[in-house]
């Protein structure tokens, strides 16, 4: 599948930016567009700055030549023309989200594909009137994408699977690691799971249970250690004998009390339809893929003490 092509940037705020960085240091060529005056332009500065940085830590072969396939476009339908690709990044509101993707498909060629990076506000929100509907979807960064590789696509449900299958190729060919979203759900899967974290944190440091300096050390030096490179599936199967339903049958009935979770999604028909898609270690595996956490674990701890304190 040909992922090469030339993306439109709109919207050239932090994010936005970092999406010109992303396209253009995998031979991308690059219109970056804000409404604002004088906003594209300034991006462009600040996207050769960003490449230059990768380039320091030789994540960039060659900052000059990506920084010379950005240009600022001097209006939408400059931006948009010739484009295959078109990554909006417009402010996170309804009513401006459905503004702009009715420019974009009204100006943008039938076959560009049309991408927001809203983080909260799902596709048939703002796309159910558009004629090219079928080729809108989410796909929701994290910040800064250019040094944090994960994307959410989300479709809508008129969003043609194809589209949704070019989207994800491309993310690929581009560097990221998108995920596909089953079905629509405000806030994605990043967001809902950041707001469980982060509203327990406040509970705990409202509550008087930990200061907020205490908190982030218990992320940064445990939970974040692991989970930098393991998922939370991945991280319970390598924590008990029997792999996740043994997890799940030592601890479940705690974890459920701890998060007012019902009990019944770590057992029965809750935890087989994780188990189904799940492909489990066999025993003789988890002590292999113990050995590579902790080889993991090990090159990161090096890694974090080679670091200059903050």
């Amino acid at each position: 599948m040909d992922v090469s092509g030339r993306a439109a940037i709109v919207g050239s705020g932090l994010i936005g930016r970092a999406w010109a960085v992303v396209f253009a240091r995998r031979g991308w060529d690059v219109a970056l567009y804000d409404a604002g005056s004088g906003i594209a332009e300034q991006a462009r500065t600040l996207v050769a700055e960003a490449l230059d940085e990768l380039a320091a830590h030789g994540l960039v072969e060659d900052a000059g030549a990506a920084a010379a396939r950005v240009r600022a476009a001097g209006s939408l339908a400059d931006a948009l023309g010739g484009a295959t690709f078109v990554q909006e990044n417009t402010p996170e509101r309804l009513e401006v989200k459905r503004a702009i993707f009715a420019e974009l498909d009204r100006l943008a060629a039938p076959e560009a594909i049309l991408a927001s990076s809203t983080s909260t506000i799902v596709a048939s929100a703002f796309t159910a009137e558009l004629k090219g509907r079928h080729r809108c979807l989410v796909a929701h960064p994290v910040n800064p994408p250019h040094l944090v590789p994960l994307v959410e696509l989300v479709a809508a449900p008129w969003t043609a699977p194809v589209v949704v299958e070019r989207a994800k190729a491309i993310y690929q060919a581009v560097g990221q690691a998108p995920i596909v979203v089953k079905r629509e759900i405000e806030g994605f899967i990043l967001n809902r799971l950041q707001a469980v974290l982060l509203s327990e944190a406040f509970r705990l440091v409202e509550q008087g249970y930990v200061t907020p300096q205490d908190l982030d050390q218990t992320l940064k030096h445990g939970l974040g250690r692991r989970w930098s490179f393991m998922g939370p599936f991945e991280t319970i199967e390598l924590n008990a004998p029997g792999g996740i339903p043994d997890y799940c049958a030592r601890y479940g009935a705690s974890l459920a009390r701890l998060s007012a979770a019902d009990p019944a999604i770590y057992d029965g028909d809750s935890l087989g339809r994780i188990l189904a898609q799940w492909t489990p270690l066999m025993p003789a595996q988890v002590a292999t893929r113990m050995g590579w956490r902790d080889r993991r674990l090990a090159a990161l701890e090096a890694h974090m003490r080679s670091q200059p304190a903050p």
